[in-house]
């Protein structure tokens, strides 16, 4: 486990406590207004309007009570960028907090947070692009820091910037009263990220909907070790709904047969899992495994027929706006070399056979086209956002009121992650609508069937955790129960 050292900080961290329970949220926030424009620009500030919720208020003071350490596992969508930018601005008004470090897996969520952290009167360094842009910056205001010259420092990076030797370098001269923020943390817990994050910083905050890393046990070990255990309290997506932090939802799953090409090709693959399965005591660090379950995984994310099944959904939703298409990095067979793709079929049925207007949303994807898109799509010119992965974490769009999945994996990180994307609220949205499609496997020999059956089981069981939440959660448990009845689960 890499835990950091013990940073020694002469806090009162009872004092803390005490005089954050005491004070009135709502007399704060009538008092904030009055002087807001006194606070010189990059001073931690609480926005005017802003009214933390119980459950925010309550793992702020729980973090005080970890020591300065703690891992928040709040629902996507429940407001955790906004927890830790409150907790920043208590401890620069109470501790005389000195710099805010934010780590983020990609580009996107860094233009993100910088959004956030200017409600809050920050003025951040953006640390993703080329060293020579951001470095000298980033010298020149620790040196003012530590100088008096300056206040305070924010930053925002990336995994793959702060794994640089150019960042690296930098790290220690960061203050004494620095937090660092890990968001979507789980990313962190690999070897190459755990051990480059930094132990001379004492103050640590972990951001995620899902701390524990699928299939990686040392990982969550390294990730919780260094900042700290999962603090309460812990934010479901039935809570999270429970107090409005989410909208409720409908969810319809749709089913999908396999061609026969696909069936005899996902036989062939189910066959080759359980011989390796067989073989192998510790098959979850087996590569071959792995590999297998993952050409599987995309077979089953590109099935042909899905394609079938969105032009006859979408058939009688062309006025319907707002709409998110999760789309899997597979091809598919029998398509032409233009529209191979997944992502390339379902934008020409959308927007070439129906007419929806919709874009692209990928990695790939230039990151000032896509806030372009992104704010396209808010303001109602797109009415659909055509995306791989790029979306699953992070990404603010609370717009969207319908989503339709048609690849995912089998990580309960990703489901996780899309479904509270997809409840975020917004002016107007009452109700969100998902509909998701579901494989259905084909008949195997004997042998094969019993290892398909305990992989369907722990497909089911998230489909079902789902269902039970939904508006129409007896109509959704119904189509499901279909499924465990025929495979006899």
């Amino acid at each position: 486990m890499l835990e950091g050292k013990s940073i020694n900080l002469q806090i009162d961290w009872h004092q803390l406590i005490k005089d954050y329970q005491q004070r009135s949220r709502l007399n704060k926030v009538a008092e904030r207004g009055g002087f807001y424009n006194a606070f010189p620009s990059g001073i931690p500030h609480l926005p005017t309007t802003l009214n933390l919720r119980d459950y925010q208020q309550e793992a702020i003071i729980n973090w005080f009570k970890n020591k300065g350490r703690g891992t928040l596992k709040m629902a996507t969508g429940s407001g955790k960028t906004i927890t830790a930018l409150a907790l920043t601005t208590e401890l620069y008004q109470k501790i005389g907090l000195q710099a805010l470090l934010v780590i983020c897996p990609y580009r996107h969520l860094v233009t993100q947070w910088s959004r956030e952290c200017e409600k809050f009167n920050l003025d951040p360094i953006l640390a993703f692009d080329s060293v020579y842009q951001w470095q000298n910056l980033l010298s020149n205001q620790l040196y003012n820091i530590h100088s008096g010259q300056q206040s305070f420092l924010t930053i925002i990076t990336t995994n793959a910037t702060l794994i640089n030797q150019g960042f690296q370098s930098q790290l220690k001269f960061f203050p004494e009263k620095t937090l660092i923020v890990g968001d979507e943390a789980h990313h962190l817990g690999s070897p190459r990220f755990a051990e480059s994050l930094p132990r001379n910083i004492g103050l640590r905050l972990a951001l995620s909907a899902t701390p524990e890393r699928y299939f990686d046990e040392p990982g969550t070990d390294a990730l919780l070790g260094y900042f700290g255990q999962v603090i309460q309290p812990e934010f479901t997506l039935k809570e999270a709904i429970k107090k409005k932090a989410l909208v409720n939802y409908l969810y319809y799953p749709i089913f999908v047969e396999l061609t026969e090409s696909e069936a005899l090709e996902y036989a062939k693959l189910t066959q080759r899992i359980g011989w390796a399965l067989n073989n192998s005591e510790t098959w979850k660090q087996n590569p071959t495994i792995t590999a297998l379950l993952m050409q599987r995984s995309r077979l089953i994310g590109s099935a042909a027929n899905k394609l079938e099944a969105l032009r006859e959904l979408m058939k009688t939703r062309l006025n319907t706006h707002h709409t998110l298409f999760y789309c899997g990095d597979g091809s598919i067979e029998n398509e032409s070399l233009n529209y191979r793709k997944q992502v390339e079929a379902v934008t020409r049925i959308l927007g070439i056979e129906l007419g929806y207007r919709v874009n692209t949303y990928t990695a790939e994807t230039p990151l000032e086209q896509r806030e372009k898109i992104r704010q396209q799509f808010e303001w109602g010119e797109l009415q659909g956002l055509v995306a791989i992965r790029c979306l699953d974490e992070g990404v603010d769009i609370p717009a969207i009121q319908q989503a339709v999945i048609l690849a995912s994996t089998g990580n309960p990180h990703q489901f996780i992650q899309r479904r509270g994307r997809i409840l975020r609220p917004h002016p107007g949205k009452k109700q969100a609508t998902l509909f998701d499609m579901i494989v259905m496997p084909p008949e195997l020999d004997r042998n094969t069937w019993e290892v398909e059956r305990n992989l369907l089981r722990k497909e089911l069981k998230r489909f079902v955790e789902f269902a039970q939440l939904a508006d129409n959660a007896e109509e959704a448990q119904g189509k499901l129960l279909k499924i465990h009845d025929h495979y006899r689960l």
